[in-house]
């Protein structure tokens, strides 16, 4: 054991190195282990209320579009949902809170805006563009996802109540539009 100038045993500051008598594997497994931790039951819970709620609520949006047949289905808004949501828990769970939240939050509004924009086509024949209401329907689903990453479930619900009844029940509601801009599809 090396030793200091006034012959005094060196420590170091790492703590596997003070346990000297434990095997490498007990040392990666004491190391994965602290790692991995969650502090407490009370954050595990709220981890994962916050997860589960953006998992679900993103999957009720998807699934209303997959029963449309739309490209953006059930997967996508799930995984739209629950990135978002994992995006501003992360930071919170690191104690980071205020404007730097706001900056995550924004990137995120940015990055959802370049994946909205590939679901949009425009047919130059009919003059039509089509993906509209995937595109906000992924930008919503990032909405609600952001809401239940901060724990503001009630907001993130009502707002997946008032996503669905958009695009679920207030096409039933309009007069027939044969021979229009369908709800996916509008004229330019």
């Amino acid at each position: 054991m090396p030793l200091d100038r006034s012959n005094q045993p060196v420590t170091h500051p790492c703590p596997l190195q003070r346990r000297p008598a434990m095997s490498i594997p007990s040392q990666i497994g004491h190391a994965l282990a602290a790692e991995f931790s969650i502090p407490d039951v009370e954050t595990l819970t709220v981890v994962a209320s916050r997860l589960l709620t953006a998992i679900v609520l993103g999957g009720l949006l998807g699934l209303e579009r997959e029963s449309k047949g739309r490209a953006a289905g059930l997967k996508t808004h799930i995984l739209v949902s629950v990135g978002s949501a994992l995006f501003v828990l992360a930071p919170l769970q690191m104690g980071i809170s205020g404007a730097d939240v706001t900056r995550v939050m924004q990137g995120i509004v940015s990055g959802i805006g370049f994946l909205g924009a590939g679901a949009i086509l425009k047919q130059d024949k009919k003059e039509r563009v089509q993906g509209l209401t995937t595109a906000a329907g992924i930008w919503m689903t990032a909405a609600i996802g952001m809401a239940a990453g901060m724990g503001m479930q009630m907001v993130a619900l009502a707002t997946t109540v008032a996503a669905l009844a958009v695009v679920g029940a207030l096409p039933r509601l309009m007069p027939d539009r044969k021979n229009t801009a369908t709800e996916e599809t509008i004229d330019s």
